[in-house]
């Protein structure tokens, strides 16, 4: 496009996206009247309903898919599949609304293998056995820079100007992980590892559930403010949390959890323009005719108190002004667990006392496009572009990943809103518009990229009020995590959520799971993949 700088203070165009607020809270609402009366016509019988194809809910359905049963319902209420893995698309690239990248699995994750192998990802195997990634799916080298004091820096941490003790702790630190990385508990099984259900849970690792990051660095002496600032970053990068409020377990895990082994190094990470996106089509392309969008779960009522006859679903349309129901002889619950007290009746009638301890972080994500890549000084534009003094996370430049260098380019930004309060993060995200939005990511961008103003064509912004589980001190290996993973009778439950980490992986874990105990529960005798 041709080079047009606009007027001060005029934004150009662009979009508000979300999810379905509207629609969620009003089912919240609906969840304390009367149940919905359904004619008979208005009812479908099949075996499975799942609720909630985001990541759990298309791999759940895949999983049955692949045992035979076909006879099933997935139902979602957004008129998009995918959840906060979602993608949109620009006149230049495809792009991400949500999670961007998958690291590469090891031989070990059989599942997740055989899924991104359908993709054409890998391009054989090393010597331990592991998939090699196919050079076009890995991440574009440089893949991070970070920006300081007027300058980008290759990599995330801060080695220019640090001084011979940032160093040293530095050193320490990446001690400290390597440690955590060879750590092998009585069984042999690691200290942390995807999916986590894998991970020790040796009492020496619970210890580090019970205090922030931040604190755990303090208590070993490590206060270089360059070191706490990539252990922050890590930890709002993946958990949308600050240092001070992740579980030193879930930071840890950050580091050490993608690294096979002491003499290994962290996997690479696989991705595409549009990010986790291609994994939603890929995963959703089989089920048009088990897929519902559009339809919203209003109540899941078990058909007798223990819950062994068998289950109805009651959904409703995205306007409010249809309903159906499904007699089913299980449900899968793939939404996000807050959501469950509203929607089953059971959890309705006897809520949990467990439940306030699932607490969800508020994102804001803006697909900036671009007349060509922005100026800026130092290190050259790489996959990942990170702010050392700004609350967002940077963007990742998503037409890079494409190979165009030149002419039109898309930048991906996004925003974690780090509150102490999630309530007061939700508030926050949602009484500003997609002007106010667009204003706060040109302001965040523009000390690295002075030119960006008159370079940028078009701002869409996306709201996620529930983004990501919120892994804080104690919730790990707390009580309130194991006991939602817990069945209730024909009622499964499958979201990453239930692990505590808002990760890829253990979506597709989770969901994966929760279908191979409702196949054995219907007489399938499958063994498992997982």
């Amino acid at each position: 496009p041709p080079r047009v700088e606009l007027p001060p203070g005029e934004l150009p165009p662009g979009e508000l996206l979300g999810a379905s607020v509207e629609l969620g809270h009003a089912l919240r609402h609906a969840g304390q009247s009367a149940s919905v009366e359904l004619a008979d016509d208005r009812w479908e019988t099949t075996r499975v309903v799942i609720v909630g194809a985001g990541i759990a809910g298309l791999s759940a359905a895949r999983r049955l898919s692949q045992a035979g049963l076909d006879d099933f319902v997935l139902l979602e209420l957004e008129p998009q599949p995918g959840g906060t893995s979602r993608s949109g698309s620009t006149p230049v690239v495809p792009c991400p609304w949500g999670a961007h990248y998958v690291p590469a699995p090891t031989r070990h994750q059989r599942a997740l293998c055989d899924l991104l192998g359908e993709l054409g990802v890998f391009a054989g195997q090393d010597a331990l056995g592991d998939p090699i990634v196919a050079e076009q799916f890995r991440v574009r080298a440089p893949e991070e820079r970070v920006f300081y004091k007027g300058f980008w820096q290759e990599g995330l941490y801060l080695h220019e100007g640090a001084s011979a003790e940032d160093l040293r702790q530095l050193q320490a630190f990446q001690q400290e992980v390597a440690r955590w990385v060879a750590w092998r508990d009585a069984a042999g099984r690691p200290a942390f590892t995807l999916p986590m259900a894998r991970s020790s849970d040796d009492a020496e690792l619970r210890e580090l559930d019970r205090i922030s990051l931040a604190d755990w660095l303090r208590q070993r002496g490590l206060d270089s403010p360059r070191l706490h600032w990539l252990a922050d970053y890590a930890c709002r990068d993946d958990y949308g949390l600050r240092s001070e409020a992740t579980s030193a377990w879930a930071g840890l895990f950050y580091f050490a959890a993608r690294v096979p082994g002491a003499e290994s190094h962290s996997r690479p990470f696989i991705t595409w323009p549009e990010g986790n996106g291609r994994l939603v089509r890929h995963l959703a392309a089989p089920l048009a005719r088990q897929l519902r969008l559009g339809w919203a779960a209003r109540e899941v009522i078990h058909h007798d108190a223990a819950g062994r006859g068998g289950m109805d679903v009651i959904a409703i349309s995205g306007t409010g002004q249809a309903a159906r129901g499904y007699r089913a002889d299980r449900v899968i619950f793939a939404a996000p667990h807050f959501l469950a007290p509203y929607v089953v009746r059971s959890l309705r009638d006897a809520r949990p006392a467990y439940l306030p301890d699932f607490q969800y972080g508020a994102w804001a994500v803006a697909n900036l496009t671009l007349d060509q890549p922005p100026a800026g000084r130092g290190f050259p534009l790489a996959w990942d572009n990170v702010l050392y003094e700004s609350p967002s996370l940077g963007y990742v430049a998503t037409s890079y990943q494409r190979g165009l260098d030149h002419g039109p380019a898309v930048l991906t930004w996004y925003y974690p809103l780090c509150d102490e309060s999630p309530e007061h993060a939700r508030q926050r995200l949602l009484q500003a518009g997609r002007d106010e939005w667009a204003e706060v990511a040109l302001a965040d961008l523009q000390p690295a990229h002075p030119d960006i103003r008159q370079r940028v064509r078009r701002i869409d912004v996306m709201r996620w009020g529930h983004a990501m589980i919120r892994p804080v001190p104690g919730f790990i290996w707390g009580a309130a995590r194991e006991l939602a993973t817990r069945p209730l009778g024909g009622l499964h439950f499958a979201h990453s959520d239930l692990s505590g980490l808002p990760l890829f992986e253990e979506a597709f874990y989770r969901g994966t799971l929760a279908a191979e105990q409702v196949l054995m529960e219907l007489g399938y005798d499958e063994r498992t993949i997982l």
